[in-house]
């Protein structure tokens, strides 16, 4: 079950009356758990075992990390965690591509190996769902939180449908206390809830799904050789699809959990007005960027031991960040160019630290940052290395033989959202969604809100599922 079709409308609206019962509050957290049980189970039923088997194994290390004597069995405990949750994730995330290199690797070597083609499927959500429950025995093996104090409460914290399979990825530090309290949404809640949920889809559907993807589809999909332009606009549609996507996935979570009277972390702070690649990582997909940084980059390390160290944990993390969002070496190039751009960065921060940019440099520096982000997307969004080489080539003006690839409408459409979205995030780089709306009048709010709601309606997308569902 995805946000954006007929299907998921009538559930939330189930889910709003059920949690408006006057039953007890334990009831009414039964309620939410057996309904993200049924939102998870939409895509396919026996996935749920894998939640399951997650959720119980986390819960039960937790309780032998409090009881344990010893760092050893500590250790033990923490172990037993961190190895269930990732030998899950290996198998079914990375065993195909595992076997793969395996056996590229052997006929690198003279032996011919042929093994039997996997048939894995890839279970929604695995990486986000990982992620949220090794930071519960993570947190307390470090001694950064306590136990939940029942099952439920941790069990509804797992599978809380809002953030279940795309994030935001949740700590337990800021979801379960919320569980423990009885809470009902007040109707501002519930009204500025609904509100981000129809910006949300508004970015999903409209945007995203309608006006952007399908020059991405064809500069990236079509096999044709790209000139400079299409190249380009083709970039910056994905460039734009991948934000309107995943941040409206994330706009539309916090509404949702909003709407039942739960709070969740924002996701995104207008990415593309970053300056630098550091406070790029600081508005871009920030609960996975807090998450990395927590528990793989200080750990290897951080800043504490000298320049060398500090820029083998940035590239590692990275690395590992970018294999995080796919099975793919694309991918891993990916997050080895951020890794880049995040040491370089470093140095020349270092370097010219006495240096205040005054706004012109500002506005520079951003625009420099857009565009080799912008570089590093061509290799997130081609299916080879083949495709990235062929796009990066037209970006460049080396497709000599490069035919046109894009009718007009379609670089107009790509022109124009990319600007209003580049404008809307300069505009709000300082500032946030809710004093905007605070500040405007409620007759005016209404409108754009209503205007979003009648696009999503009349929108010609392909209802596709939000990308960031095969990380």
């Amino acid at each position: 079950m995805v946000f954006n079709t007929l299907t998921f409308v009538a559930f939330f609206a189930i889910v709003l009356a059920w949690n408006a019962l006057p039953v007890s509050w334990t009831q009414r957290k039964v309620q939410l758990l057996l309904a993200s049980y049924v939102f998870y189970a939409a895509w396919n039923p026996p996935f749920i075992l894998l939640l399951w088997i997650s959720t119980i194994v986390d819960w039960y290390a937790a309780q032998g990390l409090v009881k344990a004597e010893g760092p050893a069995r500590r250790r033990a405990w923490m172990l037993l965690s961190v190895v269930a949750n990732l030998g899950m994730l290996l198998y079914f995330k990375y065993g195909g591509f595992l076997l793969q290199n395996f056996t590229a690797l052997m006929a690198a070597a003279g032996i011919d190996y042929q093994a039997p083609k996997p048939d894995i499927v890839l279970p929604v959500g695995i990486s986000f769902y990982t992620f949220a429950t090794m930071s519960y025995t993570l947190d307390i093996y470090l001694r950064r939180a306590a136990p939940a104090r029942n099952f439920l409460d941790y069990a509804l914290f797992v599978t809380f449908f809002p953030h279940l399979v795309a994030g935001p990825i949740m700590r337990p530090t800021e979801l379960v206390p919320q569980f423990e309290m009885p809470r009902r949404a007040t109707s501002r809640q519930v009204a500025f809830g609904l509100g981000l949920m129809t910006l949300g889809l508004f970015n999903k559907v409209v945007l995203a799904d309608t006006l952007l993807s399908g020059a991405a589809e064809r500069v990236f999909d079509d096999g044709r050789v790209p000139g400079m332009l299409d190249a380009w606009i083709g970039t910056l549609a994905f460039s734009a699809q991948i934000f309107c996507d995943f941040a409206g996935y994330s706009t539309t979570a916090i509404g949702a959990a909003l709407c039942l009277g739960f709070a969740m972390p924002d996701n995104f702070r207008f990415p593309y007005a970053a300056v630098g690649f550091s406070d790029f990582w600081r508005r871009w997909h920030i609960t996975l960027s807090s998450w990395l940084r927590d528990y793989l980059y200080i750990p290897l390390g951080g800043n504490r031991h000298g320049p060398v160290r500090t820029w083998l944990a940035l590239m590692g993390t990275m690395l590992l960040g970018g294999l995080w969002h796919g099975a793919a070496w694309t991918f891993v190039v990916w997050g080895g160019l951020h890794g880049t751009y995040l040491i370089v960065e470093r140095e020349l921060r270092a370097r010219y630290s006495a240096w205040t940019p005054g706004p012109l440099a500002l506005f520079g520096l951003g625009l420099l940052t857009y565009t080799l982000v912008n570089l590093t997307w061509v290799f997130f969004r081609a299916r080879d290395f083949g495709t990235a080489w062929q796009v990066l080539r037209g970006m460049t003006g080396f497709n000599h033989d490069a035919k046109p690839i894009l009718a007009t409408v379609f670089i107009v459409c790509v022109v124009t959202v990319v600007s209003g979205l580049l404008v809307a995030h300069w505009t709000m780089r300082q500032r946030t969604l809710e004093s905007m709306v605070e500040r405007a009048s409620p007759a005016l709010v209404a409108t754009v809100l209503g205007l979003m709601a009648f696009a999503i309606v009349i929108s010609q997308g392909a209802g596709s599922a939000f990308i960031y569902f095969q990380f």
